[in-house]
Order: structure tokens, then sequence, then C-alpha cells
């Protein structure tokens, strides 16, 4: 079975924009519900709906891809899934190794949906000593000086590191020199490489905040809205007192105006 290392998928070469292949998944999550739900064709309307995007930006996507589909029929849905599997790669065997088998470590490592989608967990890794040998969902863990020789052995180019931040620049540094090129990283810091290695940032605690954001400005929206009626016009402004130029007054802090701009 061909590994990461020798083939890899076609996708920036012949030109599809980065944000139709983060599409892509999507696009594939939906089609694989619905071949499971025995479905033969789809609409780029009900694909769309289904994937959460509008159907113009499906169709446009769909073109790079050379898939048009059928006027009146739809798109054939185990065509699609095979041509998007294809183009994102998971046609083939991804050996993936995880580094830092803590309590993230360890989930991802249980994780079904890696081989359901093209991913073989190669190997768990961690630097604790005490921890070599245990199996974790069925995989022992190595120690992390064994790192540079697992990732020759088993071909493997896709690392994730979910180890804490303080080391995770090290790890990274590390699998970069023996020839992963492609990083998930779950570390909450931002890691360095160079050209030609990409890197997947997953921070769940950015996400958080980012809804949490989201909250507080509905919140703000809704008591805004219930106390539209209540809120008290603003105080008169005294005049000025006469012989004053220049619409201003005296304060503590020398002339003001006396009317502060909005």
């Amino acid at each position: 079975m061909a590994t990461g290392r020798t083939h890899r998928p076609a996708t920036r070469s012949r030109g599809i924009p980065e944000a139709t292949v983060a599409r892509l998944p999507l696009y594939l999550r939906a089609l694989t519900a619905l071949s499971e739900r025995a479905v033969p064709t789809v609409s780029s309307e009900e694909l769309a709906a289904a994937a959460g995007v509008n159907s113009a930006k499906l169709r446009k996507d769909f073109s790079y891809l050379g898939s048009y589909g059928t006027r009146g029929v739809g798109y054939d849905v185990e065509y699609l899934v095979y041509q998007i599997s294809r183009e994102l790669g998971l046609t083939q065997d991804w050996p993936v190794v995880i580094v830092g088998i803590g309590n993230l470590g360890a989930a991802l490592a249980g994780y079904g949906g890696f081989a359901s989608r093209g991913f073989r967990v190669a190997a768990l890794i961690d630097a604790d000593p005490a921890m070599t040998g245990r199996p974790v969902a069925g995989i022992p863990v190595q120690h992390s000086d064994d790192l540079e020789r697992i990732i020759e052995e088993d071909g493997v180019s896709i690392g994730v590191i979910a180890t804490p931040a303080g080391v995770a620049q090290q790890v990274c540094d590390r699998l970069v020199a023996a020839g992963v090129t492609s990083i998930l990283n779950f570390a909450p810091t931002v890691l360095s490489v160079p050209d030609g290695v990409d890197v997947r940032k997953v921070d769940l605690s950015i996400e958080l905040q980012i809804l949490a954001f989201h909250e507080q400005r509905k919140a703000g929206e809704e008591a805004g809205a219930d106390g539209a009626d209540t809120v008290p016009a603003p105080a008169a402004v005294p005049p000025a007192p006469r012989g004053t130029t220049g619409g201003s007054r005296k304060g503590p802090d020398g002339d003001v105006p006396a009317v502060m701009p909005a």
C-alpha cells in the first residue's frame, strides 16, 4: 500500500484554492452520510445545505475538480466520494505519529475516525519513561528517543503534537528534521517551521473565546432591545456664560467645549 511519504495529493499543482480545499472535507462528510443511506444522487442545493455552504460556492468548488453534475439529475454520490477522497489523498495509507500521550494524546489515539478516513496511527510517542511500553488504544507507547527511527521505518509524513507548549517547538523541530512535512498542532503555541512544511493548529481555548465573544454580543443586543424604551434622555447642557467666546467654559484642566463631540 502506498504511503504518504511517496504519494502526495495534487491539489496545489492543479491550482485548487486553499479555501476550496478547506471545504472539501465538509462535502466529503455530507456525501459519506448520503452514501451510507444508499442515496444515489444529490442536487447541489441539497449537498450545499448538508455541508453548510451556499450552492453557488459548491458548484464553483466542484468545477476545480472537473465535476459539473448532470442537469436535472445532480451529482453521483459514490463518484463524488471517490473523487474528493482521491483529491484529498485519502485513497492511500497515511501513517501518523502522535507525540505526547497525556489525556489529549490518549484520546486522539483512540479516535476511530482516523482509520475510516485513510489515516493509520503508526506510533504513539512520549518522553516519560514510565509510559514506554504501556498500551494506549491497543498501541504500545514508545519513547521519544526513538522518534527519528520510527519516522524513518514507517515512512511517516504527518505528525500530531499533543505536548505541553514548552516543548512543542523542540518536538516540531525534530519531526521536521526527520522528514515530517505536515504537522497537526494541539499545543497552545505557535510553531515556527521552514518552507515546505504545513502546520494546522487546533486550539480549543481560542474557539471557546470566540464563542464567548458572540455570546457576550448577543447578550448586549438583547439587553439593548429590552431597554430601548427606557433609555434616559441626555441631560441638557447649561448655556455658556455671557461674554465667553468659542462656546467654551473653564474646567479644572482648562477650556473644554460646552458640548463634547460625539
